[in-house]
């Protein structure tokens, strides 16, 4: 194999469907040409799930070796006897532990990229978690400031990005600003040039009101905020394009005319990602010096435990992970 790292999967909470669409992804691995990966978690929430092959190791170095013989896990002790579908902060304090392991050990090159099993926020905010979501999290651990770290996600012919992301809705409005759009907008060009290798990537940008505001009827921003954000982009040699009227730049046809859509809000960015593509969406952290992926579903707490798990969106998180980084190889020539 030419690359000997292995990726690094947080198991996210134990309670939860991480660990199981983990070992499907693991048992997968030759069907789906997966590269190796290893979990950091509680070994329990995989004997909770699975009886399984797996091999403990004690650092990153071993997975690679060890991937074929069963899944490698870094074993985090002290955490209480799972018991999937039920969730506790000391679950709790385990997925926040995993998370800060997965994202050093990436950090400091010991695994090729990091890709991040669900979590639930509620429960982490009850153990002195104070971040919107793990993308925040990862950002801060890795230097990089809130409006540099974007959040997309992928799945088939489709990419977004949500200019706003775990917020109110009626508090988007007047978080929208026509520096934040651009910022926005500069991170996905760039995220689209080193992680996908594409070299002039097109934007297309939605509107925020209904019919994109029917010219100052339905609403104002797109006439005091999105476009006067796009005007700047094309000023600064970004091909963006919009302000689009939201209900129809997903279909089919108007998905062939841009790399990227930028949304003014996450509903706006994620019905459209999941109705289409909900098996093997991909939420993706542009922006950062590492390669972060994760699958984009939550913790199904409801079905955690009965086998019922589809391992898709785990798989296609994978293999993203494994395309960011042979094509931010390349750009380093």
């Amino acid at each position: 194999m030419m690359q000997t790292k292995a990726f690094v999967i947080s198991l996210g909470d134990p309670a939860g469907i991480g660990p199981e669409i983990t070992v499907k992804a693991w048992l997968a691995r030759e069907r789906e040409s997966l590269p190796p990966f290893f979990a950091v978690g509680d070994i329990g929430s995989l004997a909770a799930v699975w009886d399984g092959p797996v091999v403990r190791i004690d650092n990153a170095d071993e997975a690679s070796e060890a991937f074929n013989e069963g899944l490698p896990i870094i074993h985090l002790p002290g955490c209480d006897p799972v018991q999937p579908g039920n969730p506790t902060l000391d679950g709790a304090q385990c997925a926040l532990n995993a998370l800060e392991i997965g994202a050093g050990l990436t950090r400091s090159g010991g695994a090729r990229g990091f890709i991040t099993a669900p979590v639930s926020k509620h429960q982490l905010y009850q153990v002195g978690y104070t971040h919107s979501g793990q993308t925040e999290f990862i950002a801060e651990r890795c230097g990089v400031s809130k409006t540099n770290a974007v959040m997309m996600l992928a799945g088939g012919d489709l990419r977004v990005v949500p200019v706003t992301t775990h917020v109110p809705l009626a508090a988007v409005s007047d978080l929208l600003t026509v520096d934040l759009i651009v910022a926005r907008a500069h991170a996905t060009v760039r995220g689209l040039r080193r992680s996908f290798g594409i070299d002039r990537p097109r934007l297309a940008v939605a509107g925020f009101n209904p019919h994109a505001g029917e010219n100052g009827a339905l609403g104002s921003e797109e006439q005091t905020v999105i476009a006067p954000a796009i005007e700047r982009l094309r000023a600064e040699g970004v091909d963006a394009s919009g302000p689009y009227t939201p209900d129809a730049m997903f279909t089919p046809r108007h998905r062939a005319t841009y790399d990227a859509a930028l949304c003014m809000y996450h509903d706006q960015a994620l019905i459209p990602l999941k109705t289409l593509f909900f098996d093997e969406g991909v939420n993706l952290t542009l922006g950062l010096p590492i390669v972060r992926t994760s699958p984009d579903h939550g913790t199904a707490f409801e079905i955690a435990g009965h086998n019922q798990a589809h391992p898709g969106a785990m798989i296609a998180a994978i293999k993203m992970a494994e395309q960011m980084a042979l094509h931010r190889a390349a750009a380093r020539g």
